[in-house]
């Protein structure tokens, strides 16, 4: 691959108001998603491609630097490291109220749960406002890792109303609770107020989604309801950003 890719490198505009750098990563991008560079190839050395490219090492890094942070690229140090491509990030649409295994399922990945808890708690201040209950009542606190095809994604935590749903945590865990919820209880979720917020892993999260101390995660909160409008989650997601986009569908009202 890397012979072919350096004979592909374009011939670069020195014009005012086309970056280099920038000129740079379309092509690789073009390259990636046409196909001809593909998940897990190594891209050549810097020394290399600058070379081919008839650009600075800093000029060619700049370029790389922009498709890592884009999750285009994955870079690792050391003799055996270098820039990687990335696998393909998941869409998952925040726009239908789709739980997780429901994402996964259409983008024809295999949902995984792994639960790192589930147990009944009092409910804080924040959990019980979100759900509309005293603080102090019995909510049931789960955590687990969303996983696709064996990868894990994102880390979940979820307080459900206790007394709503009795004996939730004797039916099993590992699949969708909204399912759940919808065919036990007859409380699927049917609205849901969501925010989103970018986060740094913090060291129990980074080891839970085995990404390393300070990543770049996406935190969603949420406050998921019932069709009469009973509250019927309040969740925490944290999403690894290099292996999911999230996605938001909007239409113009009348």
């Amino acid at each position: 691959m890397t012979a072919e890719l350096l004979g592909r490198a374009p011939e670069l505009s020195r014009h005012r108001g086309h970056p280099v750098h920038a000129q740079i990563e379309r092509w690789l991008m073009d390259e990636i998603t046409e196909g001809r560079v593909a998940a897990g190839d190594r891209l050549p050395g810097e020394r290399e491609l600058a070379a081919a490219l008839h650009v600075s090492r800093m000029t060619l890094r700049q370029a790389l630097d922009g498709l890592a942070r884009r999750g285009v690229l994955v870079r690792t140090p050391g003799r055996s490291g270098g820039a990687f491509v990335a696998e393909p990030r998941i869409d998952c649409d925040l726009t239908g109220l789709a739980g997780f295994t429901e994402q996964m399922r259409r983008a024809h990945r295999r949902a995984g749960a792994e639960v790192l808890a589930a147990h009944v708690v009092d409910a804080e201040p924040p959990v019980a406002t979100a759900l509309r209950l005293a603080t102090g009542a019995p909510v049931y606190e789960l955590v687990r890792v969303r996983s696709a095809d064996g990868t894990a994604l994102a880390l979940e935590r979820s307080w459900l109303p206790a007394e709503a749903l009795p004996d939730l945590l004797a039916h099993p865990l590992t699949g969708s609770i909204y399912e759940l919820l919808g065919e036990r209880y007859g409380l699927a979720p049917h609205t849901a107020v969501e925010y989103l917020e970018p986060v740094s892993a913090d060291p129990a999260e980074a080891a839970a989604l085995g990404v390393a101390r300070g990543t770049a995660l996406m935190g969603v909160e949420r406050v998921a309801s019932s069709v009469a409008g009973m509250p019927v989650e309040y969740a925490r997601d944290l999403y690894r950003t290099d292996r999911v986009r999230l996605m938001v569908r909007t239409e113009v009202r009348a």
